[in-house]
């Protein structure tokens, strides 16, 4: 009867250790909320997978996690991926996320007529890219990549070319994954027949990208944008100076509309008033909008405008007309 009672008691024993250690190990590794990057990387194998999340101390226990792996038959549905995760998430709950390949995503909105820096800022405060990151990506030479790029002086960097719009991007993507994501929306708007009109008119994808980006600073609607595209590109022709506002501001970094004497002598590539042509690139990234109207610019007699205060085009065909509207809108 002892004997009976003594393995009973035995049983029992061994039936909580063996639960308890189920619930203790299936328990998450701490109350810590806090997220962190864990990448699985492709080629890695269950037993390296489960070691890492021990090591990061995300699960108790690397056995425990390789047993339930093997249970469930899920040791060939690992996805490579870069995910977050929390020690404050359950084994299980780690491993649905592992097998689905289950990563948070951000939706983001870059800005017609945003300049690198403007993005970089965003993509900061977004928490998805540092701007030092940012910088030395869109430094890099994407030309054999992506066939639009060629063209570009190796010189200069991406600006011009991520091209604004709404996306959802991975929070664990890097830097150069998601400016990657911005060239391939550049390279699916600017269609092949885009591309052969560009080429038609004997211009170069480079040449539309900036003066699409001198467009979106300089003006808001589209038959506006298409009447300067005409004006610029008019005066691109008979070597007068294009004059155009936004690139002195591009210059100097400020958030106005007045310009400066001093500020007209800068001596900088982008300086429109000071040396003719084209500014030495893009000065912003322009949208759809600004690019067609760079390809398709309304011909007029008109040979000067002007931005109002409240932001409206005024344009003229002499000087004179144009010195009285001065006058009259900017006084």
């Amino acid at each position: 009867m002892k004997r009976k009672i003594v393995i009973i008691l035995l049983f029992i024993f061994l039936f909580f250790c063996v639960f308890g250690s189920f619930f203790y190990f299936a328990s998450p590794a701490s109350e810590n909320i806090e997220e962190q990057l864990f990448e699985v990387k492709k080629g890695e194998g269950v037993l390296e997978i489960a070691t890492n999340l021990e090591e990061k101390g995300l699960i108790k226990n690397k056995y425990f996690f390789l047993a339930l792996v093997f249970l469930k038959g899920k040791e060939k549905n690992l996805k490579a991926e870069r995910y977050i995760l929390s020690p404050s998430m359950s084994p299980f709950e780690i491993l649905d996320i592992l097998v689905e390949g289950r990563v948070p995503v951000e939706k983001i909105t870059i800005i017609e007529g945003w300049n690198l820096k403007e993005i970089a800022n965003y993509l900061e405060e977004k928490n998805l890219c540092q701007k030092e990151e940012f910088f030395l990506v869109v430094n890099k030479d994407f030309s054999q990549e992506f066939e639009f790029l060629k063209d570009k002086p190796k010189n200069l960097n991406l600006e011009g070319y991520l091209f604004p719009d709404t996306y959802l991007v991975k929070r664990t993507a890097t830097c150069e994954e998601i400016i990657r994501t911005f060239l391939k929306n550049f390279d699916k708007k600017l269609t092949p027949k885009l591309k052969e009109e560009i080429k038609r008119q004997n211009k170069t994808i480079f040449e539309i990208v900036t003066m699409a980006s001198l467009l979106e600073k300089e003006v808001k609607t589209k038959e506006e944008k298409e009447l300067v595209a005409g004006i610029l590109w008019k005066r691109l022709k008979v070597g007068m100076p294009l004059q155009v506002d936004a690139t002195i501001t591009y210059i100097t970094g400020k958030k106005t509309i007045k310009i400066t004497y001093d500020e007209l002598k800068i001596d900088s590539p982008y300086n429109t008033y000071k040396y003719l042509g084209l500014p030495l690139g893009p000065i912003s990234n322009p949208g759809m909008e600004s690019i067609l109207s760079a390809i398709y610019p309304k011909d007029s007699d008109y040979w000067y405008y002007l931005t109002t205060k409240d932001g409206k085009a005024i344009f003229s065909k002499t000087l004179k007309e144009h010195r009285l509207a001065k006058a009259k809108y900017l006084k």
